[in-house]
């Protein structure tokens, strides 16, 4: 396994997903809930969002080529995309959606848009399409694997966590977070531009 794709990709899916602010907002939705519901809820948005984006990602860029889509105009698409995400971590207030008991929130809001977003599918066919080898490929599916599985984690120990971070906790890691994903934003912008080929 290439373990430079693996550290690359793991890091820009761990800003992008946020795996605390994600078990924060779990958390408010399903606080009052049981806990089989929430466990059930938890493994099912995870489960949902590992198959879109491994699926999305392998796949993706296949689909754009035959829309006669050029993958460095998905690189410079995708950073604004992802750009425009970033700037909406650092400048918005956190929001905090309400749901009933009952309702099965995996789908939406927890995988889409919350964890496997347009963001996050963007920056998965982007992962995927800097590598042709199969180490490589399957280092980026670890990836996912791997932040989809501490996703998971912070989701089942959502309440605890929210105790220890608090509300003030998760606007600061929002934002940094927001910081570092714009740097990898313009980076992707560059290398798009850089190989596109005028």
């Amino acid at each position: 396994m290439d373990t430079t794709a693996y550290l690359h990709a793991l890091t820009a899916l761990f800003v992008i997903i946020d795996p605390i602010g994600a078990a924060l907002i779990f958390n408010s939705l399903t606080g009052d809930c049981a806990k089989k519901h929430r466990t059930v809820m938890a493994v099912k948005a995870v489960l949902i969002s590992g198959v879109t984006l491994i699926l999305f990602g392998n796949y993706g860029e296949a689909l754009f080529g035959h829309l006669g889509i050029n993958i460095n105009s998905l690189r410079i698409s995708g950073g604004l995309l992802l750009f425009y995400t970033a700037f909406n971590m650092v400048t918005k207030a956190t929001g905090i959606m309400s749901a009933s008991n009952s309702d099965d929130i995996s789908v939406y809001p927890m995988s889409i848009p919350m964890i496997s977003g347009p963001g996050t599918l963007t920056l998965s066919i982007l992962l995927f399409s800097h590598t042709t080898e199969l180490s490589g490929k399957l280092a980026v599916s670890s990836a996912i694997i791997s932040i989809l599985a501490l996703t998971l984690v912070c989701m089942l120990v959502s309440k605890y966590l929210k105790k220890i971070i608090g509300k003030t906790g998760d606007e600061i890691l929002k934002r940094f977070f927001g910081i570092i994903l714009a740097a990898l934003a313009i980076q992707f912008i560059y290398d798009g531009i850089k190989n596109i080929g005028f």
